[in-house]
């Protein structure tokens, strides 16, 4: 393996990635009981034991995570989509087992872990990959950048290089090109959807790149899963109903759900006010038993098997034009069928805003979408049918490419390590 590893921390998963002695990217493999795999779940559990008078904190990543959560039974704290912390000037910690954590501590005791796992010590240069816009309102990059440095360094990486995250899947897909082109490419993540606009050539040198534009949006597959949550799963625990307040009838505040739409906040919501406040509204609910249904699902900690049903129902849609959410937890049971001309009505508005996103994108770049001579679309929502006829529609289906959805961003990292100038295709 090469001195250099390329990572994509993502939203929902992440791959690592290093070059071979025959000059492939190859990924770092993970076995989970009998379950061999490359995409690892950007997730975290902490936990305590005691040891006598000794009280000692726990922590695990990934479907290790996933075991320990399901084994204590909501008895820990569960952190996912944390990524979506990075660039947050709003988040500067959270309590767990009275220690104070930063995003910093989160990513790098996720990446001890990832490196446990993968039962190799890791080298001290690494290609990292950063969306176009961070997700959250008002992202600040100057502050992801450094909490990302320092988790690193702090994991033992001393030689730090970003890259765009749609520019290390160009560069991987550039690899088949035989001819010069103008690529538009759509990574569309758990957190965010990124777009880049670059042209390849082959030279004497190899592979030369011009970088013509780029562009993000905050909006990607949790959003299209808060879409089906909120339509869904949501009035279970009190959406749309009402509580007296004095002599007044008042709807019951929908910024209580709003938090269903980003998962990171929902796995912090029972230390927060906000669940104070629900205990609160118990008393003055029209719907009681509804608001204690929010209560005891936070107190289950029922995001991840809420996150996983939608995820499943999501994936049905993909391949066919029906599916069924089914969700049983914290007293509720959910099993409803969708279909997918529903799920595309609910997930227009954040087409839209993808579509006025890859405008951005070739606006900046001066170009039209006849000047694109391949589009290759990556990202678990890449699956979307409504994502990819989208593009369809606007660049022909004959331009549009796909593969490696998952490893694509991961592969091109590590390839782009093995440049003798990185900075050039840094972000």
């Amino acid at each position: 393996m090469s001195q250099s590893i390329g990572l994509d921390f993502g939203t929902t998963n992440t791959v690592a990635t290093m070059v071979n002695a025959k000059g492939e990217a190859e990924a770092v493999h993970f076995a989970h009981g009998q379950d061999v795999f490359d995409a690892f779940r950007s997730v975290l559990c902490f936990w305590e034991t005691h040891e006598g008078q000794t009280r000692r904190t726990n922590v695990e990543a990934g479907p290790w995570a996933i075991d320990e959560f399901l084994e204590l039974a909501g008895e820990c704290r569960f952190i996912q989509s944390f990524k979506t912390f990075a660039a947050s000037p709003l988040f500067s910690d959270t309590l767990i087992y009275n220690r104070r954590l930063k995003f910093e501590d989160l990513l790098s005791s996720f990446l001890r872990r990832v490196r446990a796992h993968a039962g190799m010590e890791f080298p001290r240069r690494v290609v990292i990959g950063r969306p176009v816009k961070f997700a959250g309102a008002g992202p600040d990059e100057a502050l992801a950048r450094t909490r990302y440095e320092a988790a690193l360094r702090a994991v033992g990486f001393e030689e730090i290089h970003h890259v765009y995250e749609p520019v290390a899947a160009a560069y991987f897909f550039a690899q088949r090109l035989n001819a010069e082109a103008t690529i538009l490419v759509a990574d569309f993540g758990g957190g965010t959807s990124d777009f880049s606009v670059v042209r390849f050539s082959r030279g004497p040198d190899g592979l030369n790149y011009t970088p013509l534009a780029h562009a993000g949006v905050g909006v990607a597959g949790d959003a299209f899963d808060y879409r089906i949550v909120d339509q869904v799963v949501a009035r279970a625990f009190g959406k749309g109903s009402e509580y007296k307040s004095w002599d007044k009838i008042l709807p019951v505040p929908n910024g209580y759900f709003t938090k269903f739409s980003r998962w990171n906040e929902l796995s912090i919501m029972r230390h927060s006010r906000d669940y104070r406040d629900l205990q609160q509204l118990v008393r003055s609910s029209l719907d009681p038993d509804r608001i204690r249904a929010f209560i005891a699902f936070l107190d289950a900690d029922a995001g991840y098997a809420m996150n996983r049903a939608v995820s499943e129902v999501k994936a049905e849609l993909s391949r066919a034009d029906e599916g069924t959410l089914s969700f049983h937890a914290a007293g509720v049971d959910i099993e409803r069928k969708i279909k997918r001309s529903e799920f595309e009505k609910w997930i227009a508005p954040e087409l839209e805003e993808i579509g006025a996103c890859v405008d951005r994108a070739l606006r900046d770049a001066g170009l039209r979408e006849t000047d694109i001579d391949r589009v290759f679309l990556t990202g678990g929502s890449s699956f979307v049918p409504a994502v990819r006829a989208q593009f369809e529609s606007r660049f022909g289906a004959g331009k549009i490419e796909t593969g490696d959805q998952l490893v694509s961003i991961a592969y091109g990292l590590a390839l782009i390590a093995r440049e003798q100038d990185i900075s050039r295709w840094a972000a």
